[in-house]
């Protein structure tokens, strides 16, 4: 490696059969994966399928039962908290910010895997902190107490602690959670510049499907904790897999923006027309 290569193609990712519970509840069982590394994975499925709980153990926030995850070839469970936090950025489902505490003082949590005996907050963590807070657009909240802001704010912030770490890997579960679509568009976005730019490998759990097909290098279709079908978006997404992963009846379009697949929901209520009948309306009209 160069070093002018991407610092996001150092670090690989990857679970083998795995099994996931909560108590005595299993929720993966015998599952495999490997996060591509430099490119963006979106993790879709129905909900309860296992996919907020394989990015939990994937980020080594919940132990497996039988498996392992593995970070740069070693056992996740073995490498030390500090070094797997400089390497790996998680954003959970639904964080909780402790009582009272500002934006600027949250994001720049994002720096403290950085820290050190050693090494204290320099211009380089300044620099950090900032950017996250333009990129997120989070900068007029700076001076403001997290538990004061709405929703939307509230997930733009700790999106901004998540980019403030500065991780070759980032995982984010739910992220567009509380945001409007224009939002939730400039967010993946924002996330594409910043595989595109820095090699970051990103894995985000979404529901918007056809949001995942337009942003996704490679895409991960869970039912009941397995996966039942990945690869590139426009490879595996079809009528037949939205139908056995989501139970769903759908056609499969292209997307006449970015080319990629475009989920059209068939619902009890709805037929589809014929695709004359609108000309042929015009042409009755004449």
């Amino acid at each position: 490696m160069t070093d002018d290569e991407p610092t996001g193609t150092r670090h690989t990712l990857r679970g083998e059969h795995l099994r996931l519970a909560y108590d005595r509840r299993q929720v993966v069982d015998d599952l495999s994966i490997d996060i591509p590394t430099g490119g963006v994975t979106m993790i879709i499925g129905p909900n309860g399928c296992g996919k907020s709980t394989l990015l939990r153990a994937l980020a080594r926030l919940l132990t497996p039962v039988g498996g392992t995850v593995y970070l740069d070839g070693r056992d996740i469970g073995t490498v030390p908290n500090r070094e797997v936090a400089t390497v790996l950025g998680i954003l959970p489902q639904s964080p909780v910010a402790p009582d009272g505490i500002t934006v600027t003082d949250l994001v720049s949590r994002g720096r403290y895997p950085h820290q050190g005996w050693f090494r204290k907050w320099n211009a380089e963590d300044d620099d950090a902190v900032a950017e996250a807070l333009a990129v997120t657009s989070t900068g007029e909240l700076a001076d403001r107490p997290v538990d004061q802001l709405s929703g939307g704010q509230r997930q733009r912030v700790w999106i901004a602690m998540a980019l403030a770490q500065r991780t070759d890997l980032l995982l984010l579960d739910e992220p567009t959670t509380y945001l409007d679509l224009a939002n939730q568009v400039e967010l993946l976005d924002l996330l594409t510049d910043l595989n595109r730019r820095s090699g970051t490998t990103i894995a985000v759990v979404l529901h918007d499907l056809n949001l995942a097909c337009r942003y996704a290098d490679h895409l991960v279709a869970m039912r009941a904790g397995q996966i039942m079908a990945e690869g590139k978006p426009s490879e595996i997404v079809t009528p037949e897999m939205i139908k056995e992963v989501f139970r769903l009846d759908a056609d499969v379009l292209r997307d006449p923006v970015s080319g990629t697949p475009m989920i059209v929901p068939i619902g009890r209520h709805h037929v589809a027309a014929p695709t004359a009948t609108i000309t042929d309306e015009v042409e009755n009209t004449a």
